[in-house]
């Protein structure tokens, strides 16, 4: 059984529990990717968020793994009940089985499973894994950011090209240095890929429009801080993981020295 009050930057500890993770979300996306394109159960939960038994069958096998190897742990997934005893856990798993369900649905590729390791309220693993294009992005706190198992870095630089800027147009044309007209990015549908394009250069800066959820950031952001890149909020502020409230406001993603100048440029013109 896991010890939540050892020292969890422990090397055994971590190193265990980063091979089940690594296990455990591929193991995942393998069975979200046999499910993919075939007749699925569908409905909607809340407003307008789609759910199908593909998102309930990956999240009952991720719970099965990781719970079952590590009984002390917290635990936060988009597709269980919240159990409010995860406050008191020192190590938490926040989970997304299928981060992008609309893609999913519609048989688009831009979806993932992501999951994430916090100690108190900041990642310490993550892994994001999109079986579609085989990319699987893994980090480890303080040891980097890998891509199929290749050392990653974010862009380097502080200029922005909008065309590798991805996120809500209105909300980056805030950015933009005249009223011409610019040209984004595709929209990237999961949001945990979108912000991981920045952790190995594909993007110059992702944005998270508003009301996201730990589930969709977690393994991202600690995918791109150990890219030298950073996420924050507008602000520059860390965002925070495991907390009562998990809804988050509008975040950036981006190079360390992008994302300083978009953190400075926001400071000064305030969204409304």
């Amino acid at each position: 059984m896991a010890d939540v009050d050892a020292n969890p930057t422990d090397r055994s500890i971590l190193t265990r529990d980063a091979a089940l993770l690594q296990d455990a979300v591929r193991e995942a996306g393998a069975l979200a990717r046999s499910m993919f394109r075939t007749e699925l159960r569908k409905w909607t939960k809340g407003a307008s968020s789609p759910v199908s038994e593909a998102d309930i069958a990956v999240n009952e096998l991720l719970e099965t793994r990781l719970r079952a190897a590590t009984p002390d742990y917290g635990w936060l997934s988009e597709e269980s009940a919240d159990d409010a005893a995860r406050l008191s856990r020192r190590l938490t798993w926040i989970v997304d089985p299928i981060d992008g369900t609309r893609n999913y649905l519609n048989g688009h590729d831009e979806w993932c499973v992501s999951v994430a390791l916090v100690e108190d309220a900041t990642p310490v693993l993550a892994a994001v894994f999109a079986p579609t294009s085989d990319e699987f992005f893994f980090a480890a706190r303080g040891q980097g950011t890998t891509l199929n198992g290749a050392p990653v870095r974010a862009a380097s630089g502080s200029e922005l090209d909008f065309s590798r800027v991805a996120g809500p147009k209105p909300l980056v044309e805030r950015l933009k240095p005249s009223l011409g007209e610019i040209m984004l990015h595709p929209r990237i549908g999961s949001l945990a890929l979108r912000l991981c394009r920045v952790a190995h250069g594909a993007l110059d800066a992702a944005f998270a429009g508003g009301n996201s959820h730990d589930w969709d950031l977690a393994a991202a952001d600690l995918i791109v801080q150990e890219a030298d890149g950073r996420m924050s909020d507008l602000s520059g502020d860390p965002i925070l993981y495991n907390r009562r409230e998990v809804a988050h406001g509008v975040l950036v993603a981006a190079g360390r020295d992008r994302h300083a100048n978009i953190v400075a440029h926001f400071r000064a013109r305030p969204l409304p």
